[in-house]
């Protein structure tokens, strides 16, 4: 007869060790400077333990120490804090227009940062997919050049993107089936360190709920302000990630069912009427005829000037426009309850225009308006916020155990 052992089993020694690492590298990434001895009282290891898990963090230079503190009862500590300076995190986002690429150390000091121009309106998926592979390889090269290793890479993709780095579909980019993790993988030659790809909203939103001007809010939407519009959704301090990992499409409900038609090939769809190439359309529609659009920043910086000067049809149109958006906003404040929506992207330079008719709209169609609920403000973080988020989500799974090796 065959038995199965069932019910809880031992843990692996090792796989105790590397919980407990995570466990003081997440402390110290929250209190730094800090002491061993506030560590072992907050996390409940005993002293002994702490002190041989912060021997290890240091050697391998995860953390280092930074001086005495005499501002306690007793004997100076010896204070802690977050090092890191050997490794790097690389993010890449995509957009239609441009991409971006971003490098991060482990406690979040960005080391390098690039925005590139990128027909992506124009380009064959082959033709785009070489293209964030050739950025993907010179920024690991750069961070090699500095002496620091590459703890791992995420691409952000304005699409639906599977759990194995497929780009099912990005409407905005003509993209179906794109197995873009494995394309830049052997761009980069089979790295050592993973390679992952992601919904660059789902991106977005984890750089905000670290580094915006409300981090650490434990519920949160981050809306793109591209080509297209995606929702990045924190929620009770969780990234909501759905059945598929296909969250967040807020872009594609529908507005107006006679509306203009969308690339996703419905009519009416909030991005085919709040998009940046939508409010472009609007706003200068002597561009129309100039062909695709591949840089978008000037003609959005011509929008900005016109708003400024008071353009009637600008004004217009801006006003149009945030009351769409507005009605996005409302259907996720009444099914998600955040405590803020941030517009990012291109909808940061119009936010002043933008902001007034949203808040309008979200004030009209909220349930219970006068109890308080979502804040609606623009992004403190430029262009490359998926990017970041790309990179943040290499040291989340550090700060989860995956330790670089020694």
């Amino acid at each position: 007869m065959i038995t199965m052992q069932r019910g809880p089993q031992p843990a692996d020694f090792a796989d105790v060790r590397a919980t407990n690492l995570a466990v003081v590298l997440r402390y110290v990434r929250g209190n730094a400077p800090c002491s061993r001895a506030e560590i072992a009282a907050s996390t409940g290891l005993n002293k002994a333990t702490v002190s041989s898990l912060v021997a290890d963090l240091i050697e391998r230079r995860l953390l280092r120490e930074t001086g005495l503190t005499e501002h306690r009862i007793g004997r100076p500590a010896t204070m802690l804090v977050l090092d890191g300076s050997p490794y790097a995190a690389i993010g890449i986002e995509v957009n239609a227009d441009y991409l971006t690429a971003v490098a991060i150390d482990l406690a979040g000091q960005q080391v390098l940062s690039w925005r590139r121009s990128f027909a992506g309106l124009a380009s064959s998926p082959a033709q785009a997919a070489t293209a964030i592979a050739a950025l993907g390889r010179r920024a690991v090269n750069r961070v090699l050049k500095e002496d620091r290793r590459v703890l791992g890479l995420t691409v952000g993709v304005p699409g639906l993107v599977s759990p194995d780095g497929v780009v099912i579909m990005a409407p905005n980019l003509g993209w179906r089936d794109v197995n873009l993790r494995d394309i830049v993988n052997r761009a980069l030659g089979e790295p050592g360190f993973p390679v992952a790809v992601d919904n660059d909203a789902n991106l977005a939103v984890l750089a905000e709920s670290r580094y915006g001007a409300f981090a650490g809010s434990q519920n949160l939407i981050y809306l793109t302000g591209e080509v297209g519009i995606g929702a990045g959704i924190i929620s009770d301090g969780h990234p909501l990630r759905g059945h598929r990992g296909f969250p967040g499409e807020i872009g594609h409900i529908t507005i107006d069912p006679q509306g203009p038609p969308c690339a996703c090939g419905r009519r009416g769809c909030l991005e085919a009427i709040a998009g940046i190439t939508a409010i472009i359309a609007r706003v200068l529609p002597e561009v129309a005829g100039d062909g695709d659009i591949t840089d978008l920043q000037p003609e959005v910086d011509e929008v900005v000037r016109r708003a400024r000067s008071s353009d009637p049809a600008a004004l217009r149109a801006l006003e149009d426009v945030g009351r769409a958006l507005g009605q996005g906003v409302s259907i996720l404040a009444n099914l998600l309850d955040p405590e803020v929506v941030v517009l990012g992207g291109y909808f940061v330079p119009l936010a002043p225009w933008l902001l007034p008719p949203v808040e309008a709209e979200l004030r009209a169609r909220r349930i219970g308006p006068d109890s308080g609920g979502a804040q609606v403000v623009a992004s403190i973080l430029d262009h490359g916020a998926a990017a970041t988020g790309g990179a943040a989500t290499v040291l989340d799974h550090v700060d989860a155990g995956r330790l670089p090796r020694l």
